[in-house]
């Protein structure tokens, strides 16, 4: 049982791990916030999207959905446009170093609406959870299993609060305030043209 949560939090972490769309964007809007507590409802958006996909993942039901014609293509062009579009809007936004203007740039609804789509909408990070975390899942039976998904899980929750305060700490820096942002658009649009050319025959 150990080793099977030993095995999902270290595999959850070295997906996790490197600065992706989703990461940057909890950095970035983490940095916005007046106060860590402002950024829990990005968190908890993130966590619990990351959750839903490691559990479709282990369950097997998502990657029954990608071997029908045709929805990786459409996924993977609907995430293309979504990062395109929400990089450029991330770029655009203009955190001053008044903490209510900022916050008021970004409303709670707005947050938590873009690190849903975000999470949800970022196809490399779908399919890398199906096919890496679903299919190592596969070496596991009933609660071997369940701890393997746990481990799985309290990494993606740890993660991304710890992500959160990391961009809190930047944005007490009134200079370095746009830097997260910046940052994450960019992601967002490198992302975008590398998933742009997996289209390309």
């Amino acid at each position: 049982m150990l080793a099977a949560v030993a095995h999902g939090t270290l595999l959850a972490f070295g997906l996790i791990l490197p600065l992706g769309p989703q990461n940057a964007f909890v950095i970035s809007q983490g940095a916005r916030q007046p106060r860590l507590a402002r950024a829990l409802p990005i968190v908890v958006a993130a966590a619990f999207c990351d959750t839903l996909l490691i559990l479709l993942a282990v369950l097997g039901v998502s990657l029954v959905v990608l071997t029908v014609p045709g929805v990786r293509t459409a996924l993977v062009g609907a995430g293309v446009a979504f990062l395109a579009v929400v990089g450029w809007l991330t770029w655009r936004s203009d955190p001053t170093d008044k903490p209510d203007a900022a916050t008021e740039a970004w409303p709670r609804r707005r947050q938590v609406l873009f690190a849903v789509s975000v999470s949800l909408l970022n196809p490399h990070a779908i399919l890398d959870t199906v096919a890496v975390i679903g299919t190592s899942s596969l070496a596991y039976e009933g609660g071997a299993r369940a701890a393997f998904t746990a481990g799985c899980v309290g990494v993606s929750w740890a993660w991304f609060l710890a992500l959160a305060a990391a961009g809190r700490l930047a944005g007490r820096v009134p200079a370095a305030r746009r830097i997260p942002g910046r940052a994450s658009a960019v992601i967002m649009w490198a992302t975008a043209l590398y998933l742009a050319g997996r289209l390309l025959p």
